[in-house]
């Protein structure tokens, strides 16, 4: 019992009061002795009673204490046994020491001390530190594990109606999309009015109808486009079925001259409506910068993609090239210098447009170098003419010298590439001005906050639609032999010698170069191949192998680094075999990654697969890289065609 109890205020007051009573009894007692025997037993008498009131007092006290600790350790031992919480305590080992009722009633078993942890508890990790917490699926409940390591402790929390109902709160939160017909104006092409309102009633019915099918609030802003509202839930059961809408409107507009493609642009996961609605445009102008006939929804930080099995329809127009020119144009002259620069391990169509760029700024009096820090097999025939030119070549510079030279008045241009991680130099995006010119389809990456973007991935090559620009730059173009003939060598790559993705523009475009000089035979010879390396792509198809009956995969042979050109072109010749509609090549390459090459006739969308793995490019051309071995690349590339086979088909 503390002492600090009993030591009451008045404990004091008391005892002087005792003290001043035997005074004055002592003074009683002399001048009167019989009334002070009188105060004397008084006194007495009150501290006898104040002893005994005390004594007694103590020991009510104390009963009182003894008990309330009593009933506080049983209270607290009730709870640690009723509480509708799980405690578990288990030794070094992981063995279970002590448990209460709850956890009991949580497996479902009895006699837990002595089990091992694991063996009851499958789900709960304790390798590191911070697997401190988990959830765990016990009987058909979803049950919350606090992992206290150093007391050897295990709470549990049952956490079940929490967990449905955030669930419910993620599921019915909302997504909103946009809905267009993206080649309506081509498809009703010689269509009269009758015939035009016809198609788009059967379209619009559809659309209705599959939203309806679905839950799906539709709402028609447009003879083109809808609007869309549902819930996540919606969302994610439409994306099971892999938006067959598409393949349903395409099919069922066969009978078209061009059948009607559709794309989706779709968003959730958003805070607010606003952002939502930017979200969707913005994925939308993904989809379409993709080529159309594709659905990319955002979800969060996920950006997926759906259909995209056409290929791209030619609908841009010289309008558009005549308004990009000029806006171009305007840029190139408020700048104090111009800097060109393609992506990593340049191709012809890099080279070949950056020049391009160059001869309109030299045009229109300002000055323009191309950033470029070393060739490559590629371009090495290109470059060794180039350098023989030393007015031209004086233009190509290195990184570290664009970087000093850079100024807040430059303008940068960046051609046949519009993401980040894959331009010459990416701290030349720091500047605030920048340009994109590139017709690959967009991708989840892109270059923010450019001034002017001109993505266009109907064109065949970069290199077309910079010919088409310097057509509306300058009144008088005037392009030398090797600056034509280079840009007209991008071209030619590109489509592999004008039999891949070519438009009625793309022969305008090289007809145009002709007239300015462009040399064919100068072209024949900067694509030659060497002798050594067509031996070496044939030892590469020999060892081709073909899946799923038109799709020729070829592996090299472990320890053999081949360039990412050589593999490409493989890639390309397995397209000239019998039934072979798409290839893919997997080789080591000089800079330690596994590169794959994908290339395909169209009828199979490789894009998707390259993505999957990490990678991007064209419906017909694409590519990757990968770390790891030969190996483990050829077996995530089948089991990413096995996954899209599965889902909804490999060709169209």
């Amino acid at each position: 019992m503390p002492k600090l109890l009993f030591q009451r205020w008045y404990t004091k007051h008391t005892s002087w009061t005792f003290v001043v009573l035997i005074a004055m009894s002592l003074v009683l007692t002399w001048y009167n002795w019989g009334v002070g025997v009188l105060a004397w037993i008084s006194i007495a008498a009150l501290a006898m009673a104040s002893f005994t009131a005390e004594r007694k007092f103590r020991e009510e006290t104390e009963s009182y204490l003894s008990t309330l600790g009593l009933r506080v350790k049983r209270a607290g031992e009730e709870a640690i046994i009723d509480l509708p919480y799980g405690i578990l305590l288990y030794r070094e080992d992981r063995v279970i020491e002590w448990h209460n009722p709850y956890v009991s009633q949580l497996t479902g078993q009895d006699g837990l001390v002595g089990e091992e942890l694991a063996d009851i508890f499958p789900q709960l990790h304790m390798g590191k530190e911070k697997d401190r917490s988990a959830e765990l699926f016990i009987g058909g409940r979803i049950v919350h594990a606090d992992i206290v390591p150093e007391e050897r402790v295990v709470y549990f929390t049952d956490i079940t109606d929490l967990w449905s109902l955030r669930k419910r709160y993620d599921e019915e939160r909302i997504a909103v999309g946009v809905v267009i017909m993206d080649n309506l104006e081509e498809s009703t092409q010689g269509l009269d009015d009758q015939q035009r309102a016809a198609l788009l009633a059967r379209v619009n019915g559809q659309i209705t109808s599959w939203a309806g099918e679905h839950g799906v609030l539709m709402k028609r802003l447009s003879s083109d486009r809808h609007f869309m509202i549902m819930d996540v839930q919606t969302l994610k059961a439409l994306e099971q079925t892999r938006f067959v809408i598409l393949d349903e409107v395409r099919e069922t507009t066969l009978d078209n001259k061009l059948p009607v493609t559709l794309s989706m642009g779709i968003a959730a996961g958003a805070d607010s409506i606003p952002e939502l609605g930017q979200l969707a445009q913005s994925s939308l102008d993904i989809a379409l910068g993709r080529g159309g006939d594709q659905v990319a929804v955002r979800m969060g930080q996920r950006l997926s993609f759906y259909g995209g099995k056409s290929n791209a329809v030619e609908k841009r127009t010289r309008v558009r090239a005549r308004v990009i020119a000029h806006a171009l144009r305007d840029f190139i002259k408020q700048s104090d210098a111009v800097f060109i620069m393609g992506h990593k391990n340049p191709d012809t169509d890099s080279i070949g447009s950056s020049i391009g760029v160059l001869n309109a700024c030299r045009m229109l009096g300002i000055e323009a170098y191309i950033v470029l820090e070393e060739s490559n097999p590629s371009i090495d025939r290109l470059v060794d003419y180039l350098k023989k030119d030393e007015i031209l070549w004086s233009r190509f510079i290195s990184r570290a010298e664009a970087i000093e030279m850079i100024t807040e008045a430059s303008l940068l241009v960046v051609c046949d590439t519009h993401k980040a991680s894959m331009v010459e130099e990416p701290r030349l995006l720091q500047s605030d001005r920048i340009v994109i010119i590139d017709h690959h389809r967009r991708g989840e990456e892109f270059i923010n906050d450019a001034v002017l973007v001109y993505l266009e991935p109907y064109a065949s090559s970069t290199a077309e639609l910079v010919t088409e620009l310097l057509q509306y730059i300058h009144n008088r173009i005037n392009l030398s032999m090797l600056e034509a003939t280079a840009l007209l060598a991008g071209i030619t790559v590109d489509t592999k010698y004008f039999t891949l993705r070519t438009g009625s523009r793309t022969f305008d475009a090289a007809s145009f170069l002709r007239r300015q000089g462009a040399d064919p035979l100068l072209i024949q010879r900067i694509l030659k191949e060497d002798l050594d390396e067509y031996i070496q792509k044939a030892e590469v198809i020999r060892h081709a192998q073909m899946l799923y009956g038109h799709i020729a995969i070829a592996v090299t042979e472990p320890g053999r680094k081949f360039s990412q050109l050589l593999i490409a072109q493989v890639a390309d010749t397995l397209l000239n075999m019998t039934d072979v509609l798409a290839s893919f090549v997997i080789s080591e390459r000089n800079d330690g990654f596994i590169g794959i090459s994908a290339r395909s006739l169209g009828q199979m969308n490789v894009q998707v697969v390259m993505e999957r793995l990490g990678g991007g490019g064209h419906l017909t051309n694409a590519a990757a890289q990968l770390q790891g071995t030969l190996v483990e690349a050829e077996a995530k590339l089948k089991r990413v065609l096995e996954e899209i086979d599965a889902e909804e088909g490999l060709f169209e």
